[in-house]
């Protein structure tokens, strides 16, 4: 008998009652347990987090920072509320606690009361992370604690972003105030190096004016000294003074006392004889001057008369015999004062000869006391009002004289003080004219540096930012999250479900291989007492468990597609594919049952459960330890798994040519060890007669 018609006769056998068609259809319906309820039970968790119920405690009491108030805490919580990440119950930090601790919250995000000081200290003196508070409890649910580090990470990602944003602002603000002050500063060196070059014009300037300084405070400290011994006999002169004029204004008072009166009765009469001495003056002066002219003739007509009253007494009375006694002695005495007179005259003739410079100084003199005369005559009714102003003058000079004596007095202190001071000044200024040069020097060197400044300061000012607002937004938003995450995934999984159906498809199918051979024997005891041909035996058993594997693919991923909306990139493909892994599975399966009989459903377990862990359907396969690596290519779940990826979320090829030649050789494989199986079975032992484990 051919192997379909054995086939189709152990499907038969599934449609004599109620209970083999109920375990029929059963075993059609048993990969949906496995891979269509249990990819359902959690097709899309994060998509429904909102409702898992989470603590919210906000007890920031927020802060200022620049002038500007920060509530970070309810910025956080008003956007966490909105995200509906999670089904946020905003409680006070004793309620978290409580809560996550008996499972009334899977979790706590608390917000500390600093938590806003902290980040406004990023813009000040000492900046501090503020810390969001996360407490879990794997107690409840280990994978939501995971799940919630995840977000929370995120959470914090955009917290720091947020707060790095207003410090990196004012860091541009800064690097533009920096630009601009750094702009003045150049200029401002540039107008200090003008005005050092200036100064240093002005210390030359100095330097050569202090070391003529120098030689005139030492002058001055000798002229001092003098001016010192000067004043000394100043003082002691103008003390004289002053006691000379204190009695002078003494004797003059008193004497005016007694003259006053005198002047005021007689200022007539002195009036009178000014004037006549007035007079006077003008006759003798006058006098004089005829004196002057008939003193030559007068001198001659003296000798003139003298001469001839000589003769007349000689011919009268010596020249006569008898001479007139009476007459003679008159004429002699006449002879001799004749002569008298004229030697007088000639006395008076040399004299005024020989004075005639003082006769004109005495003439002059004689001017002046007339002019006086007739200025006293002309004030004589005031003279006693001179007089009284004379006195107050007097006293006035007096008292000017003692404040000159007590002004003398201190300018000889002063001075005494002003000799110390010019011999220190002296002293001074040469130390000046040292500090002067090496103000000099310095101020060379200080020119050459404010230069080098000036241009350092330029080129600087140059180099600093100088952003405007737009600018200074958009690197702001660049630093404050300078690398983003450009996800973009080639072949997206929409869901959770989808992601891992690529590995529950395949566990579902397996599974269904492993209960049909429960059902159907793997070897036709039939085929095997006839002597059928060992590899008619094996297909015989193999093909009603690949036919039930069809029914079974089509029946699970119609309702993955129509009911929990399974969408395949590949949908034909991902068909054929899981008919042929059906059919491998088959194949093995039947192999084991074959080979090892009841010891066989064991070993199935086995191989699924090393499948399993070595296929990579959850975590990549490299994080998992050296014995499920080293296993991994040797097992046919590990080609089924990569290749349904690219089936259903798309992608190359590649991988799914690669496990159909795989799942091909497996296949034949199994088959053929089946088939060698059912040769040995040929042959009937006393251990099959009487198996030592039966299942």
């Amino acid at each position: 008998m051919r192997s379909p018609r054995l086939a189709a006769l152990e499907l038969r056998r599934f449609g004599r009652g109620k209970l083999p068609r109920a375990a029929l259809a059963a075993l059609l319906l048993l990969p949906l347990l496995y891979g269509a309820l249990y990819l359902w039970s959690f097709w899309d968790p994060y998509g429904r987090l909102d409702r898992i119920p989470v603590a919210l405690v906000n007890d920031d009491k927020g802060a200022t920072a620049a002038g500007k108030r920060i509530e970070a805490g309810d910025e956080i919580t008003g956007k966490l509320l909105d995200s509906k990440v999670f089904e946020w119950h905003e409680v006070s930090a004793a309620e978290a606690g409580q809560g996550v601790e008996d499972g009334t919250y899977y979790l706590s995000l608390t917000m500390p009361s600093d938590f806003s000081r902290r980040i406004a200290s990023s813009a000040g003196d000492s900046p501090e992370t503020g810390a969001l508070q996360v407490r879990t409890n794997d107690a409840n649910n280990y994978i939501v604690g995971q799940i919630s580090r995840t977000v929370f990470s995120e959470v914090r990602t955009a917290a720091s972003a947020n707060a790095s944003r207003g410090f990196l602002d004012r860091i541009f603000i800064n690097f533009s105030d920096l630009h601009d002050a750094t702009a003045k500063a150049a200029k401002g060196a540039a107008d200090l190096e003008t005005g050092i070059g200036k100064a240093k014009k002005g210390s030359k300037d100095l330097a050569d004016g202090l070391k003529d300084a120098k030689a005139g405070s030492g002058r001055l400290a000798t002229g001092i000294v003098r001016l010192d011994k000067g004043a000394g006999d100043l003082e002691t002169g103008s003390r004289q003074v002053a006691d000379g004029t204190q009695l002078l204004a003494d004797k003059v008072t008193g004497v005016a006392a007694d003259v006053r009166p005198f002047l005021k009765d007689n200022g007539k009469a002195i009036g009178d004889t000014a004037r006549l001495v007035a007079d006077s003056s003008q006759t003798v002066r006058d006098n004089l001057d005829l004196l002057v002219k008939a003193a030559p003739a007068a001198a001659k007509a003296a000798h003139t008369a003298s001469d001839d009253l000589a003769e007349v007494h000689r011919t009268r009375c010596e020249e006569q015999p008898l001479p007139d006694t009476a007459v003679c002695a008159p004429l002699k005495r006449a002879v001799t004062a004749a002569a008298d007179v004229a030697a007088v005259a000639d006395d008076v003739n040399v004299l005024v000869k020989n004075q005639n410079g003082d006769l004109k100084s005495l003439r002059g003199q004689l001017t002046t006391l007339q002019k006086q005369a007739d200025a006293l005559a002309e004030r004589s009714p005031r003279l006693d009002e001179d007089l009284e102003s004379a006195v107050k003058k007097i006293n006035a000079l007096n008292t000017g004289a003692h404040k000159v004596a007590k002004g003398a007095d201190q300018l000889h202190t002063g001075l005494a003080t002003a000799r110390t001071g010019s011999a220190e000044l002296n002293t001074g200024v040469g130390d000046l004219k040292k500090g002067a040069t090496s103000l000099d020097s310095g101020l060379i060197r200080l020119g050459d540096g404010s230069a080098t400044l000036a241009k350092g300061l330029d080129d600087g000012a140059g180099r600093i930012p100088d952003y405007d607002k737009k600018d200074r937004d958009a690197r702001t938003e660049v630093m404050a999250d300078p690398v983003r995450l450009a996800s973009q995934s080639l072949h997206a999984a929409p869901n959770y479900g989808t992601g891992f159906a690529p590995y529950f498809i395949p566990l579902s199918l397996w599974v269904g291989a492993m209960v049909a051979y429960m059902l159907i024997q793997p070897l036709n005891r039939r085929a095997l007492a006839a002597g059928a041909p060992a590899w008619r035996i094996a297909f015989a058993g193999w093909l009603p468990v690949a036919a039930i594997g069809l029914l079974q693919v089509a029946a699970l991923m119609s309702v993955l597609h129509w009911g929990l909306g399974l969408q395949m990139a590949h949908a034909a493909g991902t068909i054929g594919f899981l008919a042929l892994v059906t059919c491998c599975f088959g194949a093995i399966v039947q192999w084991l049952n074959a080979r090892f009989g009841a010891a066989g459903r064991i070993l199935v377990l086995a191989v699924l459960m090393l499948q399993l862990t070595s296929a990579g359907g959850t975590y990549p396969v490299q994080t998992s330890p050296g014995f499920f690596n080293a296993i991994h290519p040797y097992l046919p779940m590990s080609y089924i798994v990569e290749g349904l990826r690219r089936l259903i979320t798309g992608g190359g090829l590649g991988p799914v040519w690669q496990g159909c030649a795989v799942l091909l050789a497996f296949t034949a494989g199994a088959l053929a060890l089946t088939a060698l199986s059912a040769r040995r079975k040929q042959v009937w032992t006393l251990d099959r007669l009487h198996p030592e484990l039966s299942l």
